[in-house]
């Protein structure tokens, strides 16, 4: 699948598809990351996306990913091409995700992330910045832990 940094009217659309999916800017550790500071990668004809910022360097962050059609291989077709994409300039890429998406803990440590920081209730402080964070998650599991995962790039 190809996979491409994007600029120009099919970022436009990326970052509008972002916001939708979202809901605005992402809270994580405390930070608010915007979209719009982010580098934007596109799986096809937008298949699916990744938001990536480089703020934090030498850690760069994947602030978001979505495979709009999952158990396609788009998800991790967007991580293939972010290793090689960020290697030269980061040596860590780091992500923040909740204690109730199981799926996705699966999904990065199978691609090799290693589970690094947990912040009991740190959703419940997120939801003071971003009020449209859902109480109740995936797997009708209350969300209230952050838990970072990250991925050496140097390896």
């Amino acid at each position: 699948m190809d996979v491409r940094l994007i600029y120009g009217q099919k970022r436009g659309l990326a970052l509008a598809r972002l916001e939708a999916e979202w809901g605005g800017p992402i809270v994580a550790r405390g930070v608010t990351y915007e979209f719009d500071d982010c580098e934007i990668l596109m799986a096809g004809e937008m298949e699916g996306l990744a938001a990536i910022s480089g703020r934090d360097q030498p850690i760069a962050e994947l602030v978001a990913i979505n495979a709009f059609e999952r158990w396609r291989g788009v998800g991790t077709a967007l991580l293939a091409a972010c290793i090689p994409h960020l290697r030269e300039r980061f040596h860590t890429l780091r992500l923040t995700t909740t204690n109730d998406n199981l799926d996705a803990l699966r999904f990065y440590q199978r691609r090799g992330f290693h589970l690094s920081a947990l912040r009991p209730g740190a959703v419940d402080a997120a939801r003071l910045r971003k009020p449209s964070i859902a109480q109740v998650g995936e797997y009708g599991l209350p969300i209230r832990d952050e838990i970072d995962l990250v991925l050496s790039l140097r390896a």
